[in-house]
């Protein structure tokens, strides 16, 4: 089997100070190695008490049984707001409740059908962007998958004018690290300015700037009749089945941003590294060629099951590379986790990255093996211990979107491409918005026999 790349550990004890520099360069080399095999870790700062949990009894109790006394943590938010605003990524409580209730529609099984032509119209266009040679694969997922944001969302390919303007924002927007913010370790109080950079700040506002323009024009077109039938109208016109309001600008707006960011960021990081572990295991990429292949002679909703294996692949990528390795939830309350005090306003880290690498839960946790699905180890952890779109109530809302678009983008690319590693530029993962590469993920690209598949 292969094991590919994976951060070096910090040393097990470590100033504060030293924690927080490398939790600037890097989220998952700042940790360090016992957490692979913890069921639950405690770390002290001066400012508050943090645990991280494993097990997944613990991970259940937060999760599904009482998700409401561990909201999302405010420490988390204070880098994204600037960009987020009131998204549902970052509310707790009814705010929460009512815009899931005005969002989830949008994302049932029915309307995935629907949005199915215009994924596969951007899978399509990203296969026709590739060239043959060396390529940095994450720049053109990263292009893709906010293609198909632009499709499902507004009807519009990403060569669109605002389309085109917002993507190049948001690249600007990743490389100033929004997240790394002074108030996700120290507790300063509401009125003091939270220190974004320069560029954070200019960039955010300008991508809300295009998707107030695409909001206002959307909203036009519904009032006037023309609107087309996608992610957008849907959204805008759903009134909350308790209330009867429906999102107003400024609401849609930061529903559009989270959608950007957690849709185009998180499959773009997990398409790319699921192409790496293809170019590393080309008996396994060939396998999926080929069902690509067969696929590919009826690319229809109704034949995704065709693309079993291609799905265990990209399930794969998303278990060794989770596009969010980290999750945060605070105590609302005094716990007790495991005989030991969890004083209320704790903050409770679930971090994908260690569950599923986890010594204890999963056989062979650093090997690439998208069989390892079939078997009742594997069975029984995409039950427990597996959880890249979080879980609960809280879950991803557009999972099932995801699970649907990598597959398909996978698949189109497979089908006409092969990728082989290429030598001495193994990528190195590392973790701010989400699991990259530290130099990008490069790969020789040749264009695949086109012959049909036997």
């Amino acid at each position: 089997m292969i094991r590919p790349p994976k951060p070096t550990a910090r040393p097990d004890k470590v100033s504060l100070w030293r924690y927080v520099r490398l939790f600037r360069q890097d989220i998952l080399s700042a940790q360090p190695a016992r957490l692979y095999r913890a069921w639950m870790a405690e770390f002290r700062t001066p400012f508050f008490r943090s645990f991280m949990v494993n097990q997944p009894e613990l991970l259940d109790l937060v999760l599904k049984q009482r998700p409401m006394d561990f909201p999302k943590s405010g420490r988390v938010s204070e880098g994204l707001k600037p960009l987020l605003g009131n998204s549902v990524f970052l509310t707790n409580g009814e705010t929460w409740a009512r815009q899931r209730r005005i969002i989830d529609p949008a994302f049932e099984g029915g309307r995935l059908r629907d949005t199915f032509p215009a994924m596969l119209a951007a899978a399509q266009a990203a296969s026709a962007r590739l060239a043959p040679g060396e390529t940095e694969i994450e720049a053109q997922t990263s292009h893709a998958a906010a293609d198909v944001i632009f499709r499902t969302l507004f009807s519009i390919p990403i060569e669109h004018e605002i389309a085109a303007k917002v993507f190049s924002q948001f690249r600007s927007y990743q490389r100033s690290q929004p997240i790394l913010n002074v108030a996700a370790f120290v507790p300063l109080p509401r009125w003091m300015p939270r220190l974004h950079s320069r560029t954070t700040k200019a960039t955010a506002r300008a991508i809300r700037a295009l998707i107030t323009q695409l909001t206002d024009q959307r909203m036009q077109a519904i009032k006037a009749g023309t609107a087309p039938d996608d992610l957008a109208t849907k959204i805008i016109t759903t009134a909350d089945p308790e209330t009867g309001q429906r999102f107003d600008t400024a609401e849609m707006v930061d529903q559009v941003a989270i959608f950007f960011l957690a849709g185009h960021e998180t499959s773009a990081s997990a398409l790319a590294w699921a192409l790496y572990l293809l170019a590393l295991a080309p008996e396994v990429q060939n396998r999926a060629a080929a069902e690509a292949r067969a696929f590919a002679a009826d690319p229809s909703f109704a034949n995704l099951s065709k693309l079993r294996f291609t799905r265990d692949v990209f399930r794969e990528a998303l278990r060794l590379y989770p596009p969010v390795p980290m999750m945060v939830r605070e105590a609302s309350n005094d716990e007790t986790f495991r005989d030991r005090d969890v004083p209320k306003g704790s903050q409770i880290v679930l971090s994908p990255w260690h569950l599923h690498r986890h010594t204890r839960l999963w056989d062979k946790p650093d090997d690439f093996d998208p069989d390892r699905y079939g078997t009742e180890n594997g069975k029984a952890c995409l039950r427990s211990a597996y959880m890249p779109f979080s879980t609960g109530p809280r879950v991803c809302t557009g999972a099932g979107f995801a699970m649907v678009e990598g597959p398909v983008l996978l698949a189109s690319l497979l089908r006409d491409w092969q990728f082989t590693p290429v030598k001495g530029r193994e990528p190195v993962p590392v973790a701010h918005l989400t699991v990259r590469a530290r130099d990008g993920i490069w790969l020789n690209l040749s264009r695949r026999d086109a012959a049909p598949a036997s």
